[in-house]
């Protein structure tokens, strides 16, 4: 398969805007749905969300879905039918597999500042598998010494948070102006950059990258992301697609 790169700006993405919630989808998620832009590689959500204080998501039911939440600013408090509870806050990151099925919320129980949050949903290998939870602190130190394993699915990758997908890993890093980090080697990467700029290179599409933008890449060969100032950086590595067995 030849190597293509597609940048996906922020300004592109569809929007969700409620009196509470102000929601950017990169696929087709809830009422946008475009069957062009259903997932890249095995990642089918990344929701770029900002939920007023007070406020959220109510009870609601998910199944056979790998749920990863990142929050850049505040704190979101999960709570789940499986017994799980948890506050999540920038550098703690938390899963919960869907599994067989599950019930949870999503809040902001602060009463002044909204939270803003990144959500990644990959499909598991096997459906119904029994449903959990995991929450896991990042050192801040190791995210700003570049790229470090958030979550992963992978043999022989070591992380604080594992995905029932073995084609699958989330990268993280935050880089200060001149740094740079090389992107894993994988036939398919999902690069989102939720605040800052970087700047892509090693490809023939070459170009800045801004808070809010992404890119999609598939099978590229030695890329890598600078930092044009203070950047955070969120990297999905997968070695297959929807409907494929992982290797």
């Amino acid at each position: 398969m030849p190597a293509t790169v597609e940048i996906r700006r922020a300004a592109d993405r569809a929007v969700t805007t409620t009196p509470w919630l102000k929601s950017r989808h990169s696929f087709s998620f809830a009422d946008y749905y475009d069957p062009a832009n259903t997932h890249h590689g095995l990642l089918v959500v990344n929701n770029d969300d900002v939920v007023q204080p007070g406020t959220g998501f109510n009870t609601h039911p998910h199944r056979d879905m790998e749920i990863v939440t990142w929050v850049l600013q505040g704190e979101l408090t999960h709570q789940d039918s499986a017994g799980n509870h948890g506050v999540i806050y920038p550098g703690l990151a938390q899963r919960m597999s869907a599994g067989s099925g599950i019930l949870h919320s999503e809040k902001n129980d602060s009463t002044f500042a909204p939270v803003h949050f990144v959500q990644m949903w990959v499909v598991p290998d096997e459906a119904a598998v029994t449903p959990s939870y995991q929450q896991h602190e990042i050192d801040d130190e190791l995210l700003g010494g570049g790229l470090v394993i958030i979550a992963s699915g992978r043999p022989g990758h070591e992380a604080g948070i594992t995905l029932h997908n073995r084609g699958a890993a989330l990268h993280g890093a935050r880089l200060q102006p001149g740094a740079a980090v090389e992107l894993p080697d994988a036939p398919y990467l999902h690069v989102f950059v939720p605040r800052g700029e970087v700047t892509l290179e090693g490809l023939e599409v070459q170009g800045e990258l801004h808070a809010g933008d992404a890119v999609r890449l598939t099978d590229s060969d030695g890329p890598r992301l600078t930092a044009g100032e203070p950047s955070e950086v969120l990297i999905w590595e997968m070695h297959a697609k929807l409907g494929d067995k992982a290797t």
